[in-house]
């Protein structure tokens, strides 16, 4: 609805007004009538009391249909990646050719890892604790963020907190004081955040492996049927295909996962066929390896060296991260079913099929290429190209997971703001980012040109996995305990088996830094880098505007805070006879902007508007409840105006955005029958309409330290070059805009 009601700037509820128009949903309730009050009651109220979860956006409930509708999606967009490891998992396990008790012990490994590790522990825990259906480990972070003070949010923007906890009623005392042990712990609060981010870095490092990898361990296969084709022209052929990858991120989520999802449920039971006809026609006493007997004989005849061959078994569970990174594309239910309905099975049988050619090889060499062994003859070509399909498709699953951490980094100011694509209206979690995909490009090229095979690749692509994985286990254990408030023996059990397990894998990995896995380390190294400056900055200048305003406030001598009534009473302000729109994109006091006008030049519009801008997490908000009007009681003339606006809408140009804005106004006091301030109003429009916003130049202090000069001077970099303007969305005039420039010395 369209409104214009009274509305303290201290926060009374929205009142209705004579024609009883007030119908607000409670988004918008809480949304506009308690922006001040309920956000600035967390922090003066006793945190035990908060009530929970009021503000936070819920999914929408998923028709049956459509669950299997994106179960589908689903298959062609994750299951590439995991899906196209029987085609390097036993060649980069082994060094040469393994004996039977070796395969045995492989495949029990890769069993129970693809058992305990994806179905159980991502399956059936990790997706539940997504974040309004987003996954990846800032969704945990965000998460945990809403039931302990964790986070660092912005005191000058309202309407995007719910950091609120449950009741202390509702949480056991063992459970509470860990939550206060985190809160009142600075080095704790910095580290979870440190390893959310490296997390989410590990994961867009793996968006650039992922392709590389699993489109060369494909192309390898041209080594079988013909092996003149030479290492620089297999390279050559999968940096083509991977361009072509790239270039069609553009399409969606949706278009992409339809398109693939025919691949790659063609490959997964191509896999299960071949495994089947591989067991039945070499060796069917391979199933003994459901014994975890087989992995205690591994590790009873290898000792360290079976420890060390861990990193090659990892790569049978490489692309479970993207369960959990995609679910936002998807839903939980959706991920689920597909994988252990249809995945999971398929998978099982292609590495016991593989196992039992290999076992019964008698050439020695069916270890090097053990899917395209258990391939028979007439169908090898069928089989390569679908591989090749299926290698593109595995490329597609850390891309778009990619793109939805970088969009839950933006949103929680860990990250440069860059512009998000949403390529469908029916699922809001489908994201693209342009800027992103060409930078994964570049990255993925430089990766496959640079490695060529899959033996080095995999030891990086192993390390991006496991480490997502063992943060994954870290941060589970503090949901597990705080937001789900498990008895603490069971979080701690939780902690201690799996991360057991991820513990193995990751130290198995790490010996292999010399070997590949220090591209890894390399590539989070530099994106962490980005991100912490990005977060240092953003926190200095939160702070240097919290001051900033407190000090022109006082340099205007407000009632509240002076105790010189003359010197107000002394202070003159000149009135302009004009109406401006003043842009404030995240506030809800008097935007900056004006206070500098008034303070420095001490001139007032005589009719200011402020506008606030304010994404729904939905779509398209329907055309009469994308703007709301409604005016602080104390003031004349002074009007704020919330414009609410749906990822999918475009700003209405059909007239000029000032003229639209004072328009409505107008008409909203016509209706209330408030005559002299529509006059007001309508004078003010005639004879004048500008629009105020700020510049910000953002620059280190003088004297501070080097350390602090170079991260504030890098943090202006990327802001920059990134950060965009709200005004220029709407196609405010150039000639009609005023700029106050504001130097910040952070």
């Amino acid at each position: 609805m369209w409104h214009l009601s009274s509305v303290l700037f201290a926060g009374k509820m929205l009142t209705e007004s004579k024609t009883d128009k007030l119908d607000l949903d409670p988004e918008s309730i809480l949304e506009f009538s308690q922006e001040k009050t309920i956000f600035n009651s967390i922090q003066t109220k006793n945190s035990k009391d908060v009530l929970m979860n009021t503000d936070a956006p819920s999914r929408p409930v998923i028709s049956k249909k459509t669950t299997l509708f994106l179960a589908y999606q689903a298959i062609g967009v994750i299951y590439g990646d995991i899906g196209t490891s029987p085609l390097y998992t036993y060649s980069s396990t082994f060094t040469d050719n393994p004996t039977r008790e070796d395969v045995l012990g492989a495949l029990s490994v890769i069993i129970w890892s693809m058992t305990l590790v994806v179905s159980v522990k991502y399956c059936i825990f990790v997706l539940s604790a997504n974040d309004h259906g987003e996954g990846g480990t800032f969704a945990l972070y965000s998460l945990l963020s809403r039931y302990a003070n964790i986070n660092w949010n912005n005191p000058n923007a309202v309407g995007r907190a719910g950091f609120k906890r449950y009741p202390t009623g509702d949480i056991k005392s063992v459970n509470r004081g860990l939550r206060r042990w985190i809160e009142n712990s600075s080095f704790l609060r910095h580290l979870i955040n440190l390893l959310s981010i490296i997390g989410v870095c590990m994961v867009i490092a793996d968006g650039m492996l992922t392709p590389a990898q699993s489109v060369i361990g494909a192309i390898q296969g041209l080594r079988v049927e013909a092996p003149q084709i030479t290492i620089e022209a297999r390279t050559g052929i999968s940096e083509v295909i991977l361009i072509l990858i790239f270039l069609i991120q553009g399409f969606g989520t949706t278009k992409i996962g339809v398109t693939y999802a025919p691949i790659v449920i063609i490959w997964l039971l191509l896999n299960l066929s071949c495994g089947i006809y591989s067991v039945i026609k070499y060796d069917a006493s391979v199933f003994q390896a459901f014994s975890p007997y087989w992995i205690y004989h591994w590790f009873a005849s290898h000792g360290t060296h079976g420890w060390e061959m861990l990193g090659g078994t990892l790569m049978s569970i490489t692309g479970m991260e993207a369960l959990f990174a995609d679910v936002g594309h998807f839903s939980p239910t959706a991920v689920r079913f597909s994988w252990l309905f249809f995945a999971y099975p398929c998978l099982l049988m292609a590495y016991i099929g593989e196992a039992a050619v290999i076992v019964s090889d008698s050439t020695n060499t069916a270890w090097l290429n053990p899917f395209y062994s258990m391939v028979p003859a007439q169908a090898f070509w069928f089989a390569f190209v679908i591989a090749v399909l299926a290698a593109i498709v595995a490329s597609q699953a850390m891309i778009t997971g990619c793109f939805s951490i970088l969009s839950q980094a933006m949103n929680l100011s860990c990250f440069p703001q860059l512009k998000v694509v949403h390529t469908s209206t029916r699922f809001k979690g489908q994201v693209y980012i342009p800027v992103a995909n060409w930078l994964l490009m570049l990255g993925t090229l430089a990766v496959a040109g640079g490695f060529q095979d899959t033996t080095a690749l995999g030891n990086a692509y192993g390390a991006c996995v496991i480490t997502t994985a063992f943060i994954t286990t870290i941060l589970m254990t503090l949901v597990t305990s705080i937001v789900w408030r498990w008895n603490i023996f069971f979080s701690i059990a939780f902690l201690l088996f799996f991360g057991l397990i991820d513990g193995a894998y990751l130290t198995s990995t790490l010996r292999k830094v010399p070997q590949g896995a220090w591209f890894t380390i390399v590539v989070a190294a530099v994106l962490s880098a980005v991100m912490y400056i990005w977060r240092y900055g953003t926190l200095r200048q939160w702070e240097y505007e919290g001051m900033l305003k407190l000090k022109l406030r006082k340099d205007m001598l407000l009632p509240e805070e002076s105790s010189d009534a003359n010197t107000v009473a002394n202070q003159v302000t000149t009135k302009l006879n004009t109406t401006m729109i003043v842009f404030d994109p995240a506030g809800f006091d008097s935007p900056m902007s004006i206070q500098h006008l008034q303070s420095v030049l001490h001139v007032e519009p005589t009719v200011q508007i402020f506008c606030h801008l304010r994404h729904a997490n939905i779509a398209n908000v329907p055309a009469d409840e994308r703007m709301i009007v409604f005016k602080p009681e104390e003031t004349t003339s002074t009007y704020r105006i919330i414009l609410r606006q749906g990822y999918n809408d475009l700003p209405d140009t059909s007239a000029e955005f000032g003229i639209m804005l004072s328009n409505r106004i107008a008409q909203l006091l016509q209706e209330e029958n408030l005559q002299s301030e529509l006059d007001i109003v309508t004078a003010a429009q005639a004879h004048q309409l500008t629009y105020l916003t700020n510049t910000i130049n953002v620059n280190s202090r003088p004297g501070a330290f080097f350390i602090h000069r170079f991260l504030i001077e890098m943090y202006a970099w990327l802001r920059r070059n990134t950060m965009g303007n709200q005004q220029e969305m709407y196609g405010v005039p150039v000639e009609k805009m005023i700029q106050i420039g504001i130097q910040y010395e952070l």
